[in-house]
């Protein structure tokens, strides 16, 4: 059930949260670089 519950949260992120992944991560901001986080969490969690 977890792992499908974060395959669902990945399709999401992808479909809704903006892509930062080609931008220097120095230069983010704090809510910026917290998606980031937010965003490699669900997607480590979504393959094991």
């Amino acid at each position: 059930m977890k792992k499908s519950f974060f395959k669902f949260m990945n399709k999401f992120n992808k479909a809704i949260l903006p892509k930062l992944s080609d931008k220097d991560p120095n230069t983010l901001t704090k809510l910026q670089k917290g998606i980031l986080a937010y965003r490699y969490f669900v997607l480590i969690n979504s393959l094991d």
